[in-house]
């Protein structure tokens, strides 16, 4: 068995696009300069996020909308080189509407991508909602991936876990609270959210998990930070704090997921006949 170097990023983006490629291309080289074999960078690194959340908050033409086999991703995929890489950005998809989506690359292309499902707030208003979740084969393991609000949904971690999943990688654009934010992020409850639902999710599914996430502010929006590595356990291995920075960890993927499962499998012990409720055909 082999053991995996992953890393999470905390770090800020915003409009420029080459301002962006310039700070995922240092996070890169920083990860591999410490053998890191899969990176996962936040949600929106590559051309920012929403200005606000508020139907009545900031505005602007949003972040420029990207094909998923265009150039932007061939040169994010030319960054990423022989390291396997999930970064977020605003996709243009081929049916004319624009998706809050998240692609994984090598050096050789693009392996997977994710459209977000679950929308929060205004954000409606700006994106098109994904419709599915699915694992995928990389070169470090099976891994699936989400966009932040997506975790907040135990459905979907679960998902990707019943397709193969042995890590689940989220990349988040999460803020602190909007209403009695906390001075010090460290004690923000919408941040407390954020790290509760990361642990849960790998403690729920027996995976590894990766939680990146933007930091600093953007418009109205003063993220959050707390980028992670959770073993199946939903213990954290490591983590950047609310400030900005790479959470590293390495793990044999293979071995904690058997040792995890050993004695009481989640994925094995699950009663799916008995998961239904008044007016489940309807809902």
């Amino acid at each position: 068995m082999t053991a995996l170097r992953m890393a999470a990023a905390s770090a800020a983006f915003g409009r420029d696009l080459e301002a962006d490629f310039a700070a995922a291309g240092r996070l890169i080289e920083e990860a591999r300069e410490q053998g890191v074999g899969l990176l996962a960078l936040p949600e929106a690194c590559l051309g920012g996020y929403l200005l606000s959340l508020d139907d009545d908050g900031e505005l602007d033409a949003g972040p420029p909308a990207l094909a998923a086999d265009g150039p932007e991703i061939r040169r994010l995929a030319a960054l990423a080189g022989s390291m396997t890489v999930v970064a977020g950005y605003c996709e243009a998809g081929a049916d004319g509407r624009r998706y809050n989506s998240v692609v994984c690359v090598t050096g050789d292309g693009v392996l997977g991508n994710h459209r977000k499902v679950h929308q929060p707030l205004s954000e409606d208003a700006s994106y098109a909602s994904g419709d599915r979740f699915h694992a995928f084969d990389t070169p470090i393991g099976r891994i699936g991936m989400m966009i932040c609000y997506d975790k907040a949904f135990p459905e979907s971690a679960r998902a990707l876990a019943l397709d193969g999943a042995e890590i689940g990688v989220v990349v988040s654009a999460w803020p602190g609270a909007r209403t009695a934010p906390a001075a010090d992020l460290a004690n923000d409850r919408w941040k407390r959210r954020f790290d509760l639902f990361d642990r849960a999710r790998a403690l729920e599914n027996q995976i590894v998990w990766l939680s990146a996430n933007q930091a600093g502010t953007f418009g109205s929006l003063r993220f959050v930070g707390s980028a992670k590595v959770v073993d199946p356990g939903g213990e954290i291995l490591a983590g950047t704090g609310v400030g900005p920075g790479l959470a590293v960890a390495e793990l044999d993927v293979a071995r904690a997921l058997e040792t995890a499962r050993r004695s009481m499998g989640h994925l094995r012990d699950r009663r799916p006949e008995t998961y239904t409720y008044a007016g489940a055909a309807s809902a």
